[in-house]
């Protein structure tokens, strides 16, 4: 009875699931129609989204109703000839008479004459053609209605504040549109005045009236081509693209009259994105243990919106001392949260990119804007996950002592060679490990020297202090070799200590005292030492020897440079004769004060102009020539504060040179926008009695 009870009812249900979602689409249409118009597609799709989530919820509560005693009264209602038994029929627990029993059997046979689809709702017309009467009228209305920013725009009234002459055209209303670039997702905007502030790359729309009626009106700028104006019935038309920023003004009678007001309009432009590190906030992390992955957190930010996907740069160090070996990939990473603020958590497994122990994992978030054409790109703070390898025992009494410190002092370059030729000849007669070993002592005393030498370009040393006292070094050879061995340190903490123990002032490292000559001699005897260093540990001195050869042959040039060190005391002042002391005599002594001549610094026209505006004596009462201040002023915008308020100003006092509010402003202006003066010497102070008395016992005037 189950199944007869589910296919009675099946067709009914269907038929109110398909009637609802045919009345919910004109809704669904007109719903997405008027979002597109309002806030574009995004949010066109989260209005059909929430319609059809009320659509399948009604449709659900529809199909719903359609249950066993709707089957019930519909068929007892429109099949005579079941004889209104038909509960009988999907009577399902509760137990039935004989005489029930004897009916159910009996109307069974007669319920499959008819067809379940009869009992079937009919289709909702009326209401769907009310619908789609709605949908329609909704949607011609939605896509009829104009856009903020589209349509005519509506004219206010002009602000130039000029007085009305016959027959001269004025300017009356006025609009200025700005259409922002598509990328910063900001609306389109009519301004009532002329001055504004735009994004970069926005699309300018002046409409402009003029009564009486202008023969050609134009827009003036005051650098840079201006935009051709057009008449459209009874306005005029101009449109450019905001490139940078700049002055204008509307002149609407071709500089009859006074001249119109200037009017301004700044480019901002597009700031590049932001990269900070939220997770961890150290840029060196040490591996927790048992950890298997790690997840970083950046944040990201832009002005108008950073990309939804971002570069991850993951850099691999694995291996200790000579034998590291560097791995670079680059991952998508996908951020989450607003578009001006998001967030990008990259879960990095360790097992996926082979870190070990012993390595370090170097990640840096690489984001781009959403700026159209040529986004702008920002790298991120590198952050570093350090995994240390376990320790390895250390040398302890003699044994030790003399394999960190003998090399340090009797090996040389001539002596790791004479060491590393003999150990060719004894190759036949060593076992191989033993060869092996012994080559990479010699390679040890390699990189004991070569760190001695790097010192002098900079590096950190590699051992104790002390250089090697071979290759024609000795005491009083010209040569530093460096200052005495290091003291105990004085304590725990103390900041002596510290800087002794884990680094060295660069300024006072003997890199500063080489000559640039001597100093790439000297990095090529390094290099060259390197590469015999990784042989000899790779037990391979016969191709050890040619690079060792080579950096003996770059340390003898060193040595037998004309100049090494520079000198790194004070000047050399002339000998002082012992006999004139404290006789007062001055003969031979001139005056050796220098002169002071002014200098003129690159703000010569700006400095002309400001003493030729002021009350001085270089004052000017009359017109002054303010071409070379113009093309100053071109030349130096970059480093201005406000080089268009500066134009502006010159431009008012060229308008108008008997203006004392702008010859005032223009001066104010050209004070903020030079150099600043440097400080003047300090006048020598009187003498005073005591000089006086001094003076006079050596016979010199005060």
């Amino acid at each position: 009875m189950t199944a007869l009870l589910a296919r009675w009812i099946a067709p009914a249900r269907w038929r109110a699931l398909t009637d609802t979602w045919a009345l919910a689409l004109p809704l669904l249409v007109a719903a997405g129609t008027v979002g597109w118009r309002l806030g574009g597609p995004a949010f066109a799709l989260l209005l059909v989204a929430i319609g059809s989530a009320i659509a399948f919820f009604i449709a659900r509560r529809r199909a719903a109703r359609f249950d066993r005693a709707w089957l019930v009264r519909s068929l007892d209602n429109n099949r005579p000839e079941l004889e209104d038994s038909s509960a009988l029929l999907f009577a399902q627990h509760a137990p039935l008479a004989p005489l029930q029993v004897l009916q159910r059997d009996r109307i069974a046979a007669r319920i499959d004459h008819g067809t379940p689809k009869d009992l079937r709702p009919d289709w909702s017309r009326r209401s769907l053609l009310a619908f789609s009467l709605v949908a329609v009228a909704v949607v011609v209305v939605a896509l009829l209605w104009p856009r903020p920013g589209e349509g005519p725009p509506t004219l206010a009234p002009a602000l130039e504040g000029l007085p009305a002459r016959p027959g001269i055209p004025r300017l009356i209303a006025q609009n200025l549109r700005i259409i922002p670039p598509a990328y910063t997702g900001m609306p389109v905007r009519d301004s009532a005045s002329l001055d504004a502030r735009a994004p970069q790359g926005a699309r300018l729309e002046w409409t402009l009236r003029f009564d009486p009626q202008a023969s050609a009106p134009r827009l003036a700028m005051l650098a840079g081509q201006p935009p051709g104006l057009r008449r459209d019935g009874e306005t005029w038309i101009a449109s450019r693209t905001l490139d940078a920023s700049f002055l204008y003004r509307i002149d609407p009678a071709d500089a009859r009259g006074p001249p119109p007001p200037l009017h301004r309009i700044d480019a901002i432009a597009d700031s590049p994105p932001q990269v900070k590190a939220l997770s961890p906030t150290a840029s060196l992390s040490m591996i927790t243990p048992g950890q298997r992955s790690w997840t970083p957190i950046f944040a990201a930010t832009d002005d108008y919106g950073v990309a939804a996907t971002a570069r991850l740069r993951v850099t691999l160090a694995i291996g200790e001392g000579e034998n590291v070996t560097f791995s670079e990939r680059e991952i998508a990473v996908a951020g989450s949260g607003p578009a001006r603020d998001r967030r990008f958590a990259p879960r990095l497994d360790f097992a996926s990119f082979g870190f070990v122990a012993g390595g370090d994992m170097v990640v840096q978030l690489i984001v781009r804007d959403n700026r159209s054409p040529a986004p702008q790109e920002m790298r991120g703070p590198s952050l570093i996950l350090r995994w240390p390898s376990a320790k390895q025992p250390e040398s302890s009494g003699m044994e030790g002592m003399v394999n960190t410190t003998l090399p340090a002092y009797f090996r040389s370059q001539r002596q790791i060679i004479i060491d590393a030729e003999a150990l060719i000849k004894q190759k036949r007669a060593l076992a191989s490990d033993r060869f092996v070993t012994r080559s990479a002592s010699i390679g040890g005393d390699q990189q004991i020297l070569r760190g001695r030498y790097s010192q002098f370009l900079g590096g950190e040393e590699e051992g104790e202090p002390e250089s090697p006292t071979a290759d024609g070094h000795s005491e009083g050879d010209g040569h530093d070799h460096g200052g005495p061995p290091k003291q105990p340190s004085a304590g725990f903490g103390a900041p002596e200590d510290v800087l002794g123990d884990f680094g060295h002032p660069h300024e006072d490292s003997p890199a500063s005292s080489l000559d640039p000559e001597t100093r790439a001699i000297l990095k090529q005897a390094v290099n060259e030492m390197w590469q015999s260093e990784r042989e000899l540990k790779q037990g391979r001195p016969d191709l050890a020897l040619p690079f060792a050869y080579k950096a003996l042959r770059f340390i003898k040039e060193v040595q037998q440079a004309t100049r090494i060190f520079l000198s790194r005391v004070g000047p050399e002042l002339p000998p002082i004769d012992a006999t004139r002391r404290m006789t007062g005599k001055r003969e031979g002594l001139a005056n050796r004060t220098l002169g002071i001549a002014p200098v003129e610094g690159r703000d010569g026209p700006a400095a002309a102009a400001w003493r030729a505006l002021g009350d001085g004596p270089d004052a000017i009462r009359g017109p002054i020539a303010l071409g070379a201040l113009e093309a100053w002023t071109r030349t130096n915008a970059g480093r201005l504060p406000d080089a268009l308020a500066l134009t502006g100003a010159i431009d008012a006092v060229r308008s108008d040179p008997a203006c004392t509010a702008c010859r005032a402003r223009l001066r104010a202006q050209l004070w903020t926008a030079m150099e600043r003066p440097l400080a003047r010497p300090a006048r020598r102070r009187p003498v005073d009695a005591a000089g006086a008395r001094y003076l006079g016992a050596i016979g010199a005037a005060p």
